[in-house]
């Protein structure tokens, strides 16, 4: 009887540890080959696990004082993607997820009227890199960037949509 308690014991403890050795197999991050630039080149999300996908989101305005619709009401490229993320985690944290859990990032931007209608990449970088490739946060999504002709809104110099891998099921 007591062999027969063994396996079952080490059975249920077996089993028990199933799930959490498969939670950290639910996404596998292909990195950059030769680059520390921090997004995945691939990122494999496995059978079994939730995907959840958030909507475009827009900048918050920081100065209600300055005019409607003026890149002064959204601040500069930076402050607009720290903004954005900001409103991306908090979006995350109500589905039980994190900034960590973002599988691809789709980056609408569009050309910065004071950057002489040039993209403000530089911008992007200095404010998506406080949230990823971090020792606090290193997991980074497969991301594209891209230029568009507008956003819905005017004065928003980007648009951020992602999709993060959700608990497993």
């Amino acid at each position: 009887m007591t062999m027969l308690f063994r396996r079952l014991a080490i059975a249920v403890t077996a089993a028990a540890l199933v799930p959490a050795v498969a939670l950290a197999e639910d996404v596998t991050r292909l990195p950059l080959l030769g680059s520390d630039f921090p997004i995945s080149a691939a990122v494999t999300v496995h059978a079994g696990t939730d995907l959840v996908f958030l909507s475009g989101t827009l900048a918050p305005v920081i100065d209600k004082t300055a005019p409607k619709g003026s890149g002064a009401a959204y601040g500069d490229t930076a402050t607009q993607t720290i903004g954005i993320m900001n409103s991306i985690k908090a979006t995350l944290a109500r589905q039980g997820l994190g900034l960590g859990d973002i599988v691809k990032m789709t980056v609408f931007m569009v050309p910065d009227p004071a950057k002489g209608g040039k993209l403000d990449f530089a911008g992007l970088m200095k404010g998506y890199t406080q949230f990823f490739g971090t020792k606090e946060q290193p997991n980074k999504p497969a991301r594209s960037a891209v230029q568009v002709a507008a956003l819905v809104a005017p004065g928003p110099l980007l648009e951020i949509e992602v999709i993060a891998a959700g608990k497993p099921h």
